[in-house]
């Protein structure tokens, strides 16, 4: 009997304690579907809005963010601070004040340079330097002329003595300020076996200098028609990697107490020849050319000679050699624009 009274009393707590928790539920329902009732109804509305905005301001995009209103404030004031510096400038215009760095519309755009002429010179050689001046190169205003008329750009080459300051450096300083027509490779001491290199910083340094369409190398003891030049260079402008120059090969001298003994011989072969390169006296390079050069330099091998080095840079890579004859210096062929002395 006791046992009785027990279980019906733990059933009937056990029947109470479930009446809150169902009470509690259907509150948590009843307000979840309360809730979505009225963000239903704030959606509705939020759209009923904007599409009133939209129909009110005879547009059919949708209401813009504030992030999107402070974008066209900033642009709004942007344009007004235009429109005011227009108004300014048009007034100094009409005072006479015209700013040096606008550009002139009437004016024709400069040419690029048809070439850049190196010409290798070297200390204790003022008296060739002078006579090619006076030959075919010109001076101060001439050779403005020419730079303006023909585009062509000739410069003295030379580099920096091992002393620097003395009286050597301020020997060509001197000459140059009173020529104005020297490039001066600044990172280049003079050295007759540094020839190779001083002729690949050249056409580094003046593919970086300036931008014409070939870059020449000439020795201080050429001379040379000019005109027949720039018309030679002219007919091969529709060809963007060309070598251009009197083409030769020779042996390769491989004992030291010889005049032209190359250190690398034994890189040359059994035959002991060089490949095919244009001689020394003269020679000239397309622009993508000097890039390759400028862009390379620091990988470019230089042999003993200048015109073997500057041989070996192109005889692997997709370049045109054309051997011109009329760039036969010293061999007095016939038709030469040049003459060696």
């Amino acid at each position: 009997m006791q046992c009785r009274r027990s279980s019906v009393r733990i059933v009937g707590m056990a029947f109470q304690s479930r009446i809150p928790i169902l009470v509690i539920s259907m509150f948590a329902i009843f307000a979840s579907l309360f809730v979505a009732g009225r963000l239903w109804q704030d959606a509705e509305s939020r759209v009923y809005l904007a599409k009133e905005l939209d129909r009110m301001m005879g547009q059919g995009k949708s209401v813009i963010s504030v992030d999107d209103s402070w974008k066209i404030l900033g642009c709004r004031e942007q344009l007004k601070k235009l429109s005011a510096l227009e108004m300014d400038l048009a007034t100094a215009r009409q005072k006479g004040f015209v700013s040096n760095y606008l550009p002139e519309m009437n004016k024709t755009p400069k040419k690029n340079p048809l070439v850049v002429i190196g010409i290798l010179t070297g200390f204790g050689r003022k008296n060739e330097r002078e006579a090619i001046r006076n030959a075919w190169m010109g001076t101060g205003a001439a050779l403005t002329k020419m730079e303006d008329n023909k585009g062509i750009i000739v410069r003295f080459v030379i580099g920096r003595s091992s002393n620097r300051g003395d009286s050597l450096d301020r020997s060509i300083d001197s000459e140059n300020k009173q020529t104005n027509d020297f490039f001066i490779l600044e990172n280049h001491i003079e050295a007759p076996e540094e020839l190779p290199n001083k002729t690949k910083l050249f056409f580094a340094h003046a593919a970086e200098s300036w931008d014409a369409d070939y870059y020449a190398k000439f020795n201080d003891d050429v001379y040379v028609n000019i005109d027949a030049l720039g018309n030679i260079l002219a007919a091969h402008l529709n060809q963007p990697r060309v070598y251009i120059g009197c083409m030769k090969s020779g042996d390769v001298f491989s004992e030291s107490g010889e005049k032209w003994y190359e250190p690398d011989w034994w890189k040359f072969g059994d035959g002991k020849t060089y490949f095919r390169h244009a001689s020394g006296e003269m020679l000239v390079i397309s622009k993508a050319l000097a890039k390759f050069v400028s862009i390379n330099r620091s990988i470019l091998r230089a042999y003993a000679h200048d015109d073997v080095s500057v041989g070996s840079w192109f005889i692997g890579a997709n370049v045109e050699h054309i051997n011109e004859r009329k760039f036969c210096c010293s061999s007095w062929s016939s038709g030469a624009i040049c003459s060696g002395v």
